[in-house]
């Protein structure tokens, strides 16, 4: 599975963006998918999963704010970033994988990763 994530950018404070996360290889909808993101001089951080049954489980800190989704049709994953804030800033990156709820906020669940993209987020 090759992972191509995009729609980064800059945003004000309560702005909102979109990424998206294109599949392409191995059958898209065997796999759960999940993002991450890694803070400028922070360690890589879980954001939100959809497992291959459709459940989604968040990071404490986006719950209300984020949403994953997936559309099957178009092998993408999006994630819908509402009210961002400063402490959002990072690059993120999508994952596919094998993510349960017990296991999504774990890298190892995870078995192919795309490239990041960055969001910035002004105050």
């Amino acid at each position: 599975v090759q992972l191509q994530a995009s729609g980064g950018g800059l945003v004000q404070a309560g702005g909102s963006l979109r990424l998206s996360c294109v599949a392409s290889g191995r059958t898209f909808t065997t796999y759960g998918m999940g993002w991450f993101r890694q803070p400028p001089g922070k360690e890589r951080e879980f954001v939100a999963a959809l497992t291959s049954g459709l459940s989604t489980i968040y990071a404490d800190s986006v719950k209300g704010r984020f949403a994953i989704s997936r559309d099957s049709a178009k092998n993408t994953v999006y994630l819908q970033m509402n009210n961002l804030k400063p402490e959002d800033t990072a690059v993120y990156s999508c994952a596919a994988g094998r993510p349960i709820y017990s296991n999504a906020h774990n890298s190892n669940a995870y078995y192919y990763w795309g490239q990041g993209t960055l969001v910035t987020v002004s105050s």
